[in-house]
């Protein structure tokens, strides 16, 4: 436990890391992954040269800050990042490497304002708060439908939109995975382990994908949205899973992950209404979340409301229809934005009931911005759930 004189130090640091929390985290990668190449086989490189990661990582510092009396209101966001740390298989032996190296990136940044009291005190606080992921993480390993990264081959690739690519993939034999047997959650992810050969690329690379569908018994699906910037491939991975990978190719996958699912005690009730809403390759893990329900009470109210740039992007349009003709009371929303207005407040007032519950999936920006509209229109936040492409902490505040 720390003592009180570190805590009181640990939160007086507060005010510099909301200043400058990004720039220490921004230096700590550099560093790290300067020094330490072996981690580029794990760490997203897109993430890092956006910004995203650093950003991530400055909030979760941030909040472990000013928590750092009681830091069990943090739970829910550890486990949402220990979904992520298990699926990337990060183990203990990581986190040494990453508190040295956040240290020396505190004394880089703040020069002679990180007194070795400062330095001491955060060192505490780090091993602490490793500490709580490395327990939490450890009965998320133990809880995997397998163990490490397992051999699988792609049995089916079918583009499902005019940039997404819909990946279905069996174990392979003596790989021990029975998917027969796989209880899939909707709203869970693969994590994909590949070495692309591409945009010269010198490392492993690991994405996490969205699974498609609940049932397993074709193989695991999920889809890749091809990422591109002015019109060329931008994504190291997605433009390799496009162009490269095809059928009967094989792939390292580790076991589902994710904490984004339907709540439970609703699924079979009729009064709250389901709300699935999401804009281009977000509608992945929302598809999933609708086979869920329907297959489970097809009698709950459901409003569908999918956004894309026009119909050639519409993704799963065949299949989405196919689900929805099964619902007894459905609404179904399609917006085009290259014909009419994105998907605003205004919208989201007259379309979402009130009382329903939310489930939103899409790029950052989306996310955030559904979400500060129906913070606006002061729907519950307990009814609002999301899961962005991208990292979570971005879109927390604290």
């Amino acid at each position: 436990m720390l003592s009180p004189a570190t805590r009181t130090i640990i939160k007086a640091t507060v005010p510099i890391l909301e200043q400058r929390g990004t720039e220490i985290t921004t230096t700590f990668y550099k560093n790290m992954l300067n020094e330490h190449t072996e981690l580029l086989n794990i760490f997203n490189r897109i993430n890092q040269k956006k910004g995203s990661q650093p950003t991530a990582l400055a909030t979760t510092v941030l909040a472990a800050a000013k928590h750092i009396d009681d830091l069990t209101p943090l739970l829910g966001h550890v486990k949402q990042i220990g979904q992520k740390h298990r699926a990337l298989q990060i183990k203990p032996e990581h986190y040494p490497i990453v508190g040295e190296y956040l240290l020396k990136a505190i004394k880089e940044v703040l020069g002679d304002a990180a007194t070795p009291e400062i330095i001491n005190a955060w060192g505490e606080a780090y091993n602490e708060i490793a500490n709580v992921f490395i327990t939490v993480e450890k009965e998320m390993y133990k809880e995997a439908a397998w163990e490490a990264w397992k051999p699988f081959t792609v049995t089916s690739k079918e583009l499902v939109a005019s940039d997404i690519y819909e990946f279905t993939v069996a174990a392979e034999a003596g790989s021990g995975v029975d998917l027969t047997k796989l209880p899939i959650v909707a709203g869970q992810y693969i994590t994909v382990n590949i070495h692309p050969t591409i945009q010269d690329n010198k490392y492993d690379a690991l994405r996490h994908y969205s699974l498609c569908s609940i049932d397993p018994t074709q193989g695991l699906k999920f889809a890749v949205k091809l990422e591109t910037s002015k019109g060329n491939p931008e994504g190291l991975v997605s433009e390799f899973l496009h162009e490269k990978v095809n059928v009967g190719d094989k792939i390292k996958l580790s076991a589902p992950a994710g904490d984004f699912a339907l709540n439970e005690k609703l699924i079979n009730q009729n009064e709250v209404p389901l709300v699935l809403l999401s804009a281009g390759v977000g509608v992945t893990p929302i598809l999933a979340m609708l086979e869920q329900q329907i297959k489970a009470n097809s009698k709950r109210p459901i409003y569908w409301i999918q956004s894309s740039r026009d119909e050639k992007d519409q993704a799963f349009k065949t299949k989405v229809d196919e689900l929805l003709s099964k619902c007894e009371t459905v609404t179904k929303e399609i917006v085009h934005t290259n014909k009419t207005e994105r998907i605003n407040g205004e919208f989201l007032q007259s379309k979402v009931p009130a009382h329903a519950d939310v489930y939103i999936c899409g790029s950052l920006e989306f996310m955030k911005g559904m979400i500060a509209h129906l913070k606006t229109l002061e729907h519950n936040d307990d009814l609002i759930h999301y899961e962005p492409f991208g990292p979570k902490m971005t879109t927390i505040t604290v």
